[in-house]
């Protein structure tokens, strides 16, 4: 964080497919070497694919007696699981380092969990990466997957030091 000032947030572009901020900032975080016509095939590709495996079987996909037929619906629900709420954050007092949980803001939990599924995906191998991002989503969407267990284990680690959450400020 900047001592100097407040840090200045930019508005998000809207992605010109399907006109959302979400598919935008995946976009911009599977990007890599300023290849963005790469980016945008491979989250494309993998929103096509979980429309795909809506088609095949629409009973995999209701949650809350709800039904998802949309898969812009199924990728932002699987990314609203795959957001952890608290992380830990170390604080020096007194000469010792405590780790401390403290509450993560909105953007940061976006931020991590596309930041996670860019990582697990990349490390599946056997598939292209368009059918590795869907198949984390489609994971992340039943509560499975890689970024889940990541999620879990960050929550795990606060619930064990939540003895020293009094240093938190």
């Amino acid at each position: 964080m900047s001592r100097r000032g407040k840090a200045i947030v930019k508005r998000v572009t809207l992605d010109p497919k399907y006109n959302s901020e979400l598919v935008a900032h995946m976009i911009r975080v599977i990007m890599k070497s300023c290849k963005k016509s790469v980016a945008e095939r491979i989250v494309y590709g993998a929103i096509e694919k979980v429309a795909e495996k809506i088609q095949a079987d629409p009973s995999k996909f209701v949650k809350d007696d709800k039904q998802y037929t949309d898969a812009l619906e199924v990728v932002s629900a699987a990314i609203n699981n795959m957001k952890p709420q608290v992380e830990v954050k170390t604080r020096r007092v007194g000469g010792t380092t405590y780790p401390v949980p403290v509450p993560i803001a909105e953007n940061r939990q976006l931020s991590l969990a596309l930041r996670w599924t860019t990582q697990y995906a990349g490390a599946r191998r056997g598939m292209g990466m368009p059918a590795a991002v869907a198949a984390e989503i489609v994971d992340a969407f039943n509560n499975q997957g890689s970024v889940i267990k990541k999620r879990d284990d960050v929550h795990k680690m606060a619930a064990a030091n939540k003895a020293f959450a009094h240093y938190a400020w």
